[in-house]
């Protein structure tokens, strides 16, 4: 089930699998297993259902029987938007580990199930190709790689092959409440569809990533401490590496931040950044309000004609400045 490109970048690498004892990761776990990729595993317990001290018993076991580390969180209690917190707690955990024991990459068990999922509420929302293309096999993230080996696998495939091989694994019961839509999409329309039209699904998204490989020009990202900038090419391939790093910040731009960068030249993302362009160049940098600025200072800024938003964190860091006064010369 594994390919043979991930096989070979994973054997020469120190890997961290987000584990959760449930079909995919278990799945994964014997795969990587199987196939003699060193591998360590987490396990976050939100502690929301009882089955998850059984998850987390069973994480500690199969990672002693197969001498693996086990890192185990367990999360404050979430008391709104459950499914944005998690995830943030989540991936703070897994990039803390990372940075500590200094893993390159990070594996999750998302399949080919996940990723049409994705496509399908995307599409209903609204979304172009690059959009609906969703996850991609591997991503660059802040100092790691985001690797989903299983992005090609239906979760079928994957049933079966820990069924065939008598292994023990969890069904994870807040899969089947629809009050959450990725759980109705799933249930109404992903599987049927998956059941139905599996190789053409399969097909169709090889096609997408092609498609994406053309539409989008990505560009070198140039740094200086927190401030990024990159060579603008068009709107769609200027977006899609703003998306893109912002997420190796931790940050997912909404719809409507999206919608902001297609008109405005500066835009504040999240109140804690701002994305503006200079010249040819698009910036990223954190978002500082500040305007007690030096008059050589300010002369400056005038000169290059740099949008008074980015001034703030410049003024805090005279690396940066410097930096994109020479880029910009």
């Amino acid at each position: 089930m594994l390919t043979k490109r991930t096989k070979e970048l994973l054997c020469s690498s120190k890997n961290l699998l987000a584990f959760s004892a449930g079909v995919d990761s278990t799945a994964l776990f014997f795969l990587l297993h199987q196939n003699n990729i060193p591998f360590d595993i987490a396990i976050v317990d939100y502690g929301l259902r009882e089955q998850s001290k059984e998850e987390v018993a069973y994480a500690k076991q199969v990672a002693k029987e197969h001498n693996k580390k086990c890192y185990l969180k367990t999360a404050p209690k979430i008391e709104s938007n459950f499914e944005a917190n998690a995830r943030e707690i989540r991936y703070s955990f897994f990039e803390e580990l990372i940075a500590l024991h200094h893993y390159d990459n990070l594996l999750t068990a998302h399949h080919l199930g996940d990723r049409f999922e994705w496509f399908l509420m995307q599409f209903c929302k609204g979304a172009g190709c690059v959009e609906l293309s969703g996850m991609r096999e591997v991503e660059l993230r802040k100092g790691y790689r985001l690797i989903r080996p299983l992005l090609h696998v239906d979760k079928q495939e994957l049933l079966e092959y820990l069924n065939t091989n008598h292994i023990h694994y969890f069904q994870d019961s807040s899969n089947e409440d629809e009050k959450y839509s990725r759980n109705y999409f799933r249930k109404e329309h992903t599987n049927p569809l998956l059941k139905e039209y599996l190789t053409g699904i399969k097909k169709s998204f090889e096609y997408l990533d092609k498609d994406r490989e053309l539409l989008i020009e990505e560009s070198e990202i140039q740094k200086m401490n927190q401030l990024a900038c990159f060579q603008q090419k068009n709107k769609r391939s200027d977006i899609y590496m703003i998306d893109k790093y912002l997420k190796s910040l931790g940050h997912i731009m909404t719809k409507e931040e999206r919608a902001l960068l297609q008109e405005q030249k500066s835009v504040v993302i999240g109140r804690k950044y701002i994305v503006t362009k200079v010249a040819e160049y698009i910036c990223i940098a954190p978002y500082i309000k500040a305007d007690n600025f030096t008059k050589e200072f300010k002369e400056n800024m005038r000169v290059l004609k740099i949008e008074p938003k980015l001034r703030g964190y410049l003024a805090s860091d005279l690396e940066a400045e410097e930096f994109l006064s020479l880029l910009l010369v």
